[in-house]
């Protein structure tokens, strides 16, 4: 049973006087996923190119974040892991040639790019998302790999895939190694979510698979073992995706995990969609199975085509991702608004099929507390294509939102909310208030919304959980304060009026 939680009252003092306990009831705020992948293989979205100083490093990804905040976002999805290597300073992988130009050199100076990462996003309002490789092992041959790299500690997990080299997914020691590291990370590192991505065997070439697993399956073979080789492949990864969802939530309860699949589940299913490839069979990924199952906390499916695209239309696919979750897990779609002014037929991509791609997210959202999207990637909107930051300033994301409530993650919700201090200057208002003492209920975020003196309410402030002031600007007719525990779950609001 949800707690109930009652109205709470107290008494505010001020410099001049001019707030006071208020019986107001302000809106809840929006609630809506709104993140963007920032990818560090292949320098993608950062750093901007191997090797870069680490000073400078710092400074894009705080540029980053800058844009994302101001753009309204509340979540990145951040590489860590691009291909058995690491972004943060690791005992199982050497350090990621994508960020230092050798693999298994750290940074100069020392730095931790992932704590760096969640301290900055967390001072933003913004959740930091972990995102995993979990089988890639290499993804170019001109990068030579360490010592210490899987592809020369394990000769015997690699599958070759053209340029590319693959950690065998068959093989239990190469999903337990996948596991290990992101239990590392989820262990000691004040992150939001884990999220993996859709590589979980190469993709094929052709319509013909690019790699050769037969003496694994000749070996599952020889032990007893029944199963057709794409049903095999496709238990591997079923085990893994249950058996990770599993192991995330003992490390952290209130951790979110999440899959970005292949947007299509199967060709023919919606009767309308074509794909050329078949990711349950391809990829071994029934990513249907993991969302009904509730091993997921959340799916972004990879809907990278347009709403009028015949053979595989956005509003058909994210319709029948939403309809596969039946409320019980959260669907928040992929979106290529990197495709925007992009190549081919995609050139007459404007910034208004992202907008009106997020209303379709919208429209179909079942999971009861909210819809939300994934920008594919970043660097659209670090480019700001076709004026597509003012699009969704002025548009879909003209007011900040709330990462959607996960309750099924358990806890109990925020009860014991402090006292508030406003003291009142000419053009702004300062708000002060207590963390909860050690052991109460935990605070992920605090949530400041503002009453102006003609409009309504609005959500003027995310701040993290550690915060105990703010500064708003303008001189409200009223302010409430909210709570946000590591679930979403909401607290009432301590109101102040004039």
């Amino acid at each position: 049973m949800r707690p109930i939680l009652l109205p709470l009252c107290f008494w505010a003092t001020s410099a001049l006087g001019q707030y006071r306990p208020a019986d107001l009831e302000p809106p809840l705020p929006a609630r809506e996923f709104r993140a963007a992948w920032i990818a560090s293989v292949w320098n993608v979205d950062w750093p901007s190119r191997p090797g870069l100083p680490p000073s400078r490093q710092r400074e894009e990804l705080t540029g980053i974040l800058d844009v994302a905040a101001r753009t309204r976002l509340n979540a990145i999805i951040f590489q860590v892991r691009p291909e058995a290597d690491a972004l943060y300073p690791s005992k199982l992988e050497p350090w990621s040639y994508w960020l230092t130009g050798e693999q298994g050199k750290g940074p100069g100076d020392g730095y931790d790019p992932l704590a760096f990462a969640v301290r900055e996003a967390h001072a933003r309002g913004i959740e930091l998302h972990a995102w995993f490789n979990p089988f890639r092992g290499r993804s170019t041959s001109q990068v030579k790999p360490a010592g210490g790299h899987a592809t020369r500690r394990h000769p015997e997990w690699l599958l070759e895939a053209g340029s590319q080299v693959w950690l065998n997914p068959g093989l239990p020691a190469v999903r337990e190694r996948a596991i290990a590291v992101i239990t590392d990370v989820a262990t000691r590192y004040d992150i939001d979510g884990v999220h993996i991505d859709d590589y979980f065997y190469p993709y094929p070439k052709d319509g013909k698979a690019v790699f050769d697993d037969s003496k694994t399956y000749a070996g599952y073979r020889a032990k007893g073992g029944k199963l057709a080789v794409g049903d095999w492949r496709r238990a591997q990864i079923d085990g893994f995706v249950k058996e990770l969802g599993g192991v995330v939530h003992r490390v952290g309860p209130q951790l979110k995990f999440g899959v970005s699949p292949f947007g299509i589940w199967r060709p023919g299913t919606p009767g309308t969609i074509e794909a050329g490839i078949d990711s349950y069979e391809d990829l071994a990924a029934d990513s249907r199975l993991w969302l009904r199952e509730g091993w997921v906390d959340y799916l972004s499916p990879q809907l990278y085509w347009r709403i009028d695209q015949e053979a595989q239309g956005f509003g058909t696919l994210v319709r029948w991702w939403s309809e596969q979750g039946r409320g019980r897990r959260h669907v928040w779609p992929g979106i290529a608004s990197s495709r925007i002014r992009g190549e081919g037929s995609d050139r007459a991509r404007r910034s208004l099929e992202t907008v009106n791609q997020i209303a379709l997210t919208r429209r179909h959202a079942t999971s009861g507390g909210g819809s939300g999207h994934a920008h594919w990637s970043m660097s659209a909107l670090m480019e700001d294509r076709d004026g597509l930051r003012a699009r969704l300033a002025s548009g879909p994301y003209a007011d900040l939102a709330v990462v959607p409530e996960s309750p099924w993650l358990g806890g109990r919700g925020v009860t014991a909310l402090p006292g508030l201090k406003a003291t009142a200057a000419v053009d702004s208002v300062r708000l002060d208030w207590k963390r909860p003492e050690r052991g109460s209920d935990a605070v992920r975020w605090w949530v400041v919304q503002t009453k102006g003196r003609t409009g309504g309410w609005t959500t003027a402030r995310i701040l993290p959980g550690e915060a105990v002031s703010t500064v708003v600007r303008g001189v409200p007719s009223a302010l409430a304060l909210r709570a946000v525990d590591p679930a979403g779950r909401i607290s009432k609001a301590v109101c102040l009026g004039k």
